[in-house]
């Protein structure tokens, strides 16, 4: 009977968990560039009432006899999956087609994102709405930074990541800089550290032939004017949310159940 109570309560802290990774989920179903997440269960250590015998000339073998002792979280995978596409007409937001991220110099440290939401600060510089330098092709990297000195017309980023501006005074445009990209041998490695922006770890792996132009090395193309969605699928976090609240509710049923009987137990004399 305690045993099944312990089970129970595993089951309990497992499902809320699963509640609060789809609640997680639901909330940025309109988050540029957010990755739906998902829970993993597994069974935990099994006590073993009867281990396993082998057949014999006169009698057939026989299987272990367990009895589990519940549930625990594995863990809690992303889907890096694309997610949809939506026009928006502004010359600074940018979708990434295929596999990549933007890199972004916040703070000194290099992290990476899929939300491409950027504007121009005072001096020029291509930056996210927190204030992170989007970083271009070359070496050391570094910011790409427009021209505001009146010389620049207008620009224009095209789908390899070149950023060109067009002279006031008229002539050849002018190459600004190339917007940098980079990919991981294992994208569901890297952490989420807020603000749609991601941190290699260890089981992310090194960046693939180092931070590149786009649509080279296996790296994306962009789109212009277009921001990826969230790839959250609303009709398949919503059946979560049921499984997950009726999972819930049968393990507290558990609990119930083994507190009926050690009442009665303790009932036996009265």
């Amino acid at each position: 009977m305690l045993r099944s109570m312990y089970a129970g309560v595993s089951g309990l802290r497992t499902h809320q968990t699963m509640m609060d990774v789809v609640g997680n989920n639901i909330a940025n179903v309109n988050t540029t560039g957010y990755k739906a997440s998902a829970s993993v269960f597994q069974d935990v250590l099994s006590q073993t009432l009867q281990g396993a015998s082998a057949p014999t000339g006169t009698t057939g073998g026989t299987n272990p006899a367990q009895v589990g002792l519940g549930v625990r979280m594995a863990g809690i995978s992303t889907n890096t999956g694309q997610g949809a596409s939506q026009l928006t007409g502004r010359a600074t937001d940018i979708a990434i087609e295929g596999d990549g991220y933007f890199i972004v110099d916040q703070g000194g440290e290099d992290l990476y994102t899929r939300a491409g939401s950027f504007s121009l600060d005072a001096t020029g510089q291509l930056v996210t709405p927190a204030g992170g330098l989007v970083q271009k092709v070359g070496p050391g990297g570094g910011p790409i930074k427009v021209p505001m000195d009146g010389t620049i017309e207008s620009f224009s980023i095209g789908p390899d990541g070149q950023v060109v501006g067009v002279p006031t005074a008229g002539g050849p445009v002018i190459a600004i800089g190339q917007i940098a990209l980079a990919s991981f041998p294992n994208p569901g490695g890297l952490e989420k550290v807020g603000g749609s922006l991601l941190r290699g770890t260890q089981n992310s792996g090194a960046v693939i032939a180092g931070p590149g132009a786009p649509g080279v090395a296996g790296r994306g193309t962009l789109a212009v004017g277009v921001l990826e969605m969230s790839n959250v699928d609303l009709a398949q976090e919503f059946t979560n949310l049921i499984v997950a609240q009726r999972g819930f509710q049968a393990n507290s049923r558990i609990i119930s159940a083994s507190d009926e009987l050690l009442q009665d137990l303790v009932n036996l004399k009265r």
